[in-house]
């Protein structure tokens, strides 16, 4: 679908989330080091419940939490303590982190702080062990560019990282504390940004900044951006948990798509006078149902939309409409979703019940009806949230916070959090940060100019490490002395080429890229042997370099052997040497180099390649 976003009046901001590379938590002294849940040494369960502010008041977000009844497991490590778990009062904010958050103001000229105060923020879906995230602001009124113009920076804030999410089960949640603590920022933008182009853009721009002072962690699950957006007739809905930045651009699209259908919808029941009924028992109605769904049911609830027919069934996103809007409603009441009479007869129901509900709920032509089917406390809360989702849908686009999912659409979490529900952290004193003597690194961009320029890569190959996870290791090489292309060839060409061939590169530490590297530098391994050295390391870290050629059969030969091999290629080619001369020099080299596995230097082969095939014509 296509829109003049600027007549739509479109806004859009951005909550940037990263994970800082800190050697330990926020809060202790605990590593940052993600743990498998099966190394867990033991486990503990908690419920959380919200609680008043100081003026009486209470968060929808967490209220809306709250009436899920779940109990909470927590694995905990030999890697976590009392911190995490909330059986002992935090330390001091770590100053590494600080540091490095002064670091990344500084490159979004922000404003720092005088005084940073933690705060605690009420979360009670499971994810902090307290109920409460703590949070520190650090910077406000920062400022970058797009081509679009600049995007400002309203707040930058640390955090503690929450739970990692493990399994969701009926009646629970089971989250590690292996990630519980681990320093974070958030960086918010104004709501400065007009176009979905420009959004995507914006994300970029901040990411790269983040990862130029090469002390953010990467990986999966370590940025998450979540998008606010809003069109002049509609609201302000917070997109959480978008893992790329190619699905920014269409995230904002869509939800524009979803909210002028919404528009639309609210236009189409305002003329129909349309109203929501209270919600009924239909039990009976479906009491000798083949429905398997519906059979299965403990309690039948219906509600009749009065003016809804044709409307329940539309589509607003791709694939998904506004019955899947009140259904994502339903299912956060713990009920499996809902059926409507715009889809209806289907999955089991027949005609007869159909029109058996119409006449149950006194549903006219014009009207449609929606209903749940699940245990009789989940059925009875689930058509509530439905009736109460219906009811906005007459008066536009509701406010609330969305998931993102992988097809560019959203769903329904929670509504958006309200004020009254951040804190002061009483059990950690404030901090006065000083940027004074906080420099600012070389940017990711810069460094591609350099590495062009000064180290000779070409284009891409300088962007490849300049923005690759393995550019500290890539720096450090060639400080000692390593030839760049050979240690930029190897860490983004050949450790993706072993990775594809499911060979263990995760095993393989910084010391063993830059030991092999160093010995090729040295002469004592040829460029070929390379990917079988690291293979020898990736399947056994224990070795060394050296160990590692050796285990591949790499250990070198001298000069003359070389020649020997070679020879022994030109004798088993001699008629094609005869007749093509140098020119049969492109095959016979791979047929050496073949031959020789890697054990002598390409250069050393060429040279004396050339040199017999001379002295044969």
């Amino acid at each position: 679908m296509t829109h003049d976003y600027e007549e739509l009046g479109l806004v859009a901001g951005l909550e940037i989330h990263q994970q800082l590379d800190t050697a330990s938590k926020l809060f202790c002294g605990c590593p940052t080091e993600r743990r498998d849940p099966e190394e867990s040494a033991r486990s503990f369960t908690r419920y959380l419940h919200p609680t008043k502010s100081e003026l009486g008041e209470l968060d929808e977000a967490a209220l809306e939490e709250s009436r899920v009844d779940r109990a909470f497991e927590y694995l905990a490590f030999d890697t976590t303590c009392l911190v995490e778990e909330d059986d002992e009062p935090p330390a001091r904010l770590d100053r590494e982190a600080l540091n490095t958050a002064l670091e990344i103001a500084t490159l979004m000229d922000c404003t720092v702080v005088d005084r940073a105060h933690v705060m605690r923020k009420i979360v009670v879906d499971g994810s902090n062990t307290s109920g409460f995230q703590r949070s520190t602001l650090v910077a406000t009124d920062g400022e970058i560019e797009t081509d679009d113009g600049p995007v400002g920076i309203a707040d930058m804030l640390l955090e503690e990282e929450s739970a990692a999410r493990i399994e969701e089960r009926e009646g629970g949640v089971t989250y590690g504390l292996d990630r519980l603590g681990i320093p974070l920022v958030e960086i918010g933008t104004k709501p400065d940004i007009r176009t979905p182009e420009q959004a995507r853009e914006a994300a970029e721009r901040i990411g790269m900044l983040l990862r130029s002072t090469g002390k953010v962690k990467r990986g999966l699950g370590t940025i998450r951006q979540d998008v606010n957006v809003s069109i002049a007739d509609g609201a302000r809905v917070e997109m959480k948990g978008v893992q790329s930045l190619d699905d920014i651009e269409d995230l904002v699209a869509g939800e524009v798509d979803r909210q002028v259908e919404l528009l639309d919808i609210a236009d189409t029941l305002e003329s129909r006078n349309a109203s929501v009924a209270e919600p009924t028992d239909a039990t009976e109605v479906f009491a000798d149902t083949d429905s398997g769904v519906i059979a299965g049911a403990e309690a039948v609830r219906a509600v009749r939309l009065v003016g809804f027919d044709g409307l329940v069934g539309r589509e607003i996103q791709p694939d998904r409409r506004l019955g899947t809007e009140l259904s994502d409603h339903a299912k956060r009441q713990g009920a499996g979703g809902i059926f409507h009479t715009d889809e209806l007869p289907a999955y089991g129901v027949t005609e007869t019940e159909v029109e058996a509900l119409r006449e149950a709920v006194a549903a006219d032509p014009e009207d449609a009806v929606a209903i749940v089917a699940a245990d009789a406390d989940v059925a009875e809360r689930a058509i509530e949230a439905v009736a109460e989702r219906a009811e906005t849908a007459i008066e536009g686009v509701p406010e609330e916070t969305r998931g993102a999912n992988d097809d560019g659409t959203s769903r329904y979490l929670r509504p958006l959090p309200g004020a009254a529900r951040m804190y002061p952290e009483t059990d950690v004193p404030p901090v006065d940060p000083d940027p004074s003597e906080i420099e600012a690194p070389e940017l990711l961009t810069e460094k591609v100019e350099r590495y062009r320029e000064e180290l000779g890569l070409g284009s891409g190959l300088a962007e490849q490490v300049a923005y690759g996870r393995h550019m500290p290791t890539f720096e450090t090489a060639v400080e000692r002395g390593v030839d760049p292309t050979t240690a930029a060839s190897t860490l983004e060409s050949t450790l993706t080429e072993l990775r594809r061939d499911d060979v263990p590169v995760g095993s393989l530490t910084e010391e063993h890229l830059l030991s092999v590297l160093e010995l090729v530098e040295a002469g004592e391994l040829a460029n070929e042997g390379i990917g079988p050295v690291l293979t020898e390391l990736a399947e056994d870290p224990t070795l060394s370099a050296e160990g590692a050629i050796e285990a591949a059969g790499l250990s070198g030969v001298d000069r003359e052997a070389v020649r020997e091999t070679v020879v022994e290629v030109i004798e088993r080619n001699e008629s094609q040497v005869e007749a093509e001369g140098m020119a049969a020099f492109s095959g016979l080299m791979g047929e050496c180099m073949g031959a020789l596995r890697g054990k002598a230097d390409g250069e050393v082969v060429s040279e004396l390649l050339r040199e017999e095939i001379g002295t044969r014509t």
